[in-house]
């Protein structure tokens, strides 16, 4: 069965002149189905400058393989889209992101709670307890 992109570009006509769709809106969709899902975990298209698709990596290491890859890459999202949507792809490492806060550290941080409590023994932190209240004294 073929993707709608080709069949168009096989009739000339571009997927911008069709109801209003344009190649950006093509790319994500295109982009996992030419490299797979493990690639498409790694790297996402995030802008399609005309005809050349900037893609995000997670790091350099990504990049330099995918890189490698790139007229591979080219040839099945033609095979996605069709020819003359996508000419060149330039690959970039993401900036980092910065991560959800951990809720165990901002519960230790509002409640310090008594010193005696990390005690397991319940006799040494009875004792460790009343020898505190006599040196505070």
């Amino acid at each position: 069965m073929e993707r709608a992109g080709r069949i168009l570009s096989k009739l000339g006509i571009k997927a911008v002149e069709v109801a209003g769709v344009k190649t950006y809106h093509l790319a994500p969709g295109a982009w996992s189905a030419a490299v797979g899902k493990t690639i498409s975990a790694h790297a996402k298209p995030v802008f399609l400058d005309g005809t050349r698709l900037i893609v995000e990596t997670e790091d350099a290491v990504w990049q330099s393989q995918l890189a490698a890859l790139r007229p591979a890459i080219l040839k099945q999202l033609e095979k996605v889209l069709g020819t003359g949507h996508i000419a060149a792809i330039d690959f970039r490492v993401a900036p980092p992101r910065r991560q959800p806060a951990r809720v165990e550290a901002a519960v230790l941080q509002a409640a310090p709670g008594d010193e005696a409590d990390t005690i397991k023994d319940p006799v040494m932190r009875r004792v460790y307890r009343q020898a505190r209240r006599k040196a505070s004294a």
